[in-house]
């Protein structure tokens, strides 16, 4: 099997972070300046690789292997969260280029097609995972007219400012390529908890939201008896508060959900509430729970509406998304490999991020392999992995992919 490079792994891996780095971590949303070097310093990266790279017009990176196919398209995402970590997306996206470089060194893999790819926006300053769903033809021309990010900046001027805005946009080759492997940061405490060094994704959790809406009578908080107040932010607790004790009577194993936004108004002390807001996100691998969970929510909101005093509305708040499962083949191959060079330490787990496998397994095979995460921390600057597991991950996922092109190949 192919032998990769790991100090040159680690090396562009601390070159990468150096683009947009603050203090421990790193800043470099889609379209940025940061992100767009970031993306102009892998092409050169790829095209020293031997690979014929171009940014596209939706500033996706693809670096194709001049080797004819059945090809494996490998890699993840170089954007960051606004306060990110270094490992997140890069990761990922350094290991097909890794893994492109150690399968073209070996003679007997030499041969074989593996092309990288950075993706853009997986982590939704404008649309969360953009660059894969364009990728995979998933968005409708013009779909960028009227998308701005938080602040107010139009995507479309965010195209142009980057150069991108007249450069073609690109679509999968569906017959080139045999499938999709990424590589990421667990970004949770489970293999790190466990005393495990990779896992090896069997499903992409599920993912849903609902928001919450009270409305009371904004009142004197000295002078209003209890008995006749219309609290707004009472039945928001009380809502809250039923969740976190209803919720685990129908949850799976690896159930989770958040209160992650409360909106209280007017915000006084000396006021009773007459508005509330409240957002849950939860996630499942099963549709069936995540169906529950909806169901139980309603429920909630339905009986405190009959009793609270304030009203209670509750709406989706966002697309929903079903679990995503990884092929069976691939995670054959990834497990295999897995067993070769982390002996007794690995383990198939899903996946409770939403990640762009998750997105690209709608139009190919997909699969996804992680390698822990320190103190399980992601989406801070204090996200960190040792390199020692890093390197090692590297070394299951180039072993993996040989795998799957040969016998692709045979």
């Amino acid at each position: 099997m192919p032998k990769i490079n790991g100090e040159r792994l680690i090396s562009n891996l601390r070159d990468l972070r150096e683009i947009g780095a603050q203090g421990t971590g790193v800043v470099r949303p889609a379209f940025s300046e940061k992100d767009m070097q970031a993306r102009h310093w892998l092409k050169s990266l790829y095209e020293e690789a031997g690979l014929d790279a171009n940014i596209d017009g939706i500033g996706n990176l693809l670096g194709k292997s001049r080797n004819p196919g059945p090809a494996l398209l490998i890699g993840s995402h170089s954007d960051t969260q606004p306060t990110g970590g270094w490992l997140d997306g890069a990761m990922g996206v350094i290991y097909g280029l890794e893994t492109a470089r150690a399968l073209a060194e070996d003679p007997a893999t030499q041969h074989l097609a593996v092309d990288a790819i950075a993706l853009q926006d997986e982590e939704s300053r404008f649309l969360g995972c953009m660059g894969s769903h364009y990728l995979c033809g998933l968005l409708a021309p013009g779909f960028e007219e009227g998308v701005v990010d938080k602040d107010g900046i139009a995507l479309v001027d965010a195209i142009r400012d980057a150069g991108l805005a007249d450069v073609p946009r690109l679509q999968i080759d569906r017959d080139r390529y045999i499938g999709f492997l990424e590589a990421h940061i667990e970004q949770g405490p489970h293999l790190e908890q466990d005393g495990l060094q990779i896992g090896v994704v069997d499903t992409i959790v599920g993912l849903r939201g609902m928001a919450f809406t009270f409305e009371g009578q904004q009142n004197h908080a000295g002078t209003t008896m209890m008995a006749g107040r219309k609290d707004a932010a009472t039945a928001l607790y009380e809502v809250a508060h039923r969740i976190n004790q209803e919720f685990p009577r129908v949850a799976g194993d690896r159930s989770v959900w958040t209160l992650g936004r409360v909106v209280v108004e007017p915000g006084a002390p000396s006021i009773v509430p007459g508005h509330a807001e409240l957002e849950l996100q939860f996630r499942d691998r099963s549709e069936d729970v995540l169906d529950a969970f909806s169901t139980l929510a309603r429920e909630i909101a339905e009986d405190v509406n009959a009793h609270a005093g304030a009203s209670v509305e509750i709406k989706d708040s966002r697309v929903k998304i079903s679990p995503a499962h990884m092929d069976g083949n691939l995670q054959k191959h990834l497990s295999a490999a897995a067993e070769t060079n982390a002996k007794g330490r690995w383990q198939s787990m899903p996946s409770g991020a939403f990640h762009d496998a998750g997105v690209i397994s709608a139009v190919l095979p997909c699969g996804l392999m992680f390698i822990p995460s320190i103190g399980g921390i992601s989406h801070d600057f204090a996200e960190d992995s040792h390199d020692a597991d890093i390197i090692r991950g590297c070394e299951v996922f180039a072993d993996a992919a040989a795998s799957i092109l040969l016998e692709a190949n045979a």
